[in-house]
């Protein structure tokens, strides 16, 4: 029995997603892909379910850097509530957000399509989707200081929602309007001016 030809994998991948980029999921054309990868339908299929399964595919890396990146933070953050060092938990100075900034650019790609070009797919509620999870978590995070008197503020859940959605959808927007990098990286004196994290928590 022969194996697979694991050589075709990129090739349906890196066309895959400039069609996606092109196009969107809705209107992206599975013929085309393969025609641009240089594959047949058969290959793909041996290897894909169908279009939804491809754009996961697509993203993954993506996805998978901002659970670690999520999961590393969480980690940090517990750290310094350990050390009652709750004034760098929330560092919302402009070379914090330059950090976020550089984490979406050089994934810029995969934000694009979530952010963008999702529609009609599992991903076409990203930031709400990641917003529910961000609030979740910081939710636990606050309460907990607020129980060991590290904090008088108790935000309620559905207000950190709509602070937390505000907050990231101004650093998406760079990708969602196209701002080249630079004036992204700009972007952040002003973020960095309109939000004030230790303030709203009480930190």
């Amino acid at each position: 029995m022969s194996l697979p030809d694991s050589s075709i994998d990129p090739k349906i991948l890196e066309s895959a997603k400039d069609e996606f980029l092109k196009r969107g999921f809705s209107n992206a054309s599975l013929r085309e892909i393969c025609k641009n990868a240089g594959v047949t339908t058969g290959a793909l299929y041996k290897r894909f379910k169908g279009k939804e399964e491809l754009f996961t595919a697509v993203l993954e890396p993506t996805i998978q850097d901002i659970h670690a990146l999520t999961e590393s933070v969480e980690k940090l953050n517990y750290e310094h509530l350990e050390r009652e060092e709750m004034q760098l938990v929330w560092d919302m100075s402009e070379e914090t957000h330059k950090k976020w900034i550089e984490f979406l650019y050089a994934r810029y790609d995969g934000f694009k399509l979530l952010l963008c070009k999702s529609e009609g797919s599992v991903h076409s509620n990203f930031i709400n989707d990641f917003v529910a999870e961000n609030t979740k978590h910081t939710m636990t995070f606050v309460e907990k200081a607020f129980s060991q008197g590290l904090t008088e503020n108790k935000i309620d859940e559905d207000e950190l929602h709509i602070l937390l959605t505000a907050y990231w959808s101004t650093l998406f927007e760079t990708i969602i309007h196209d701002f080249p990098k630079e004036k992204a990286l700009h972007h952040c004196s002003i973020i960095t001016k309109f939000f004030n994290w230790q303030a709203v928590l009480g930190f």
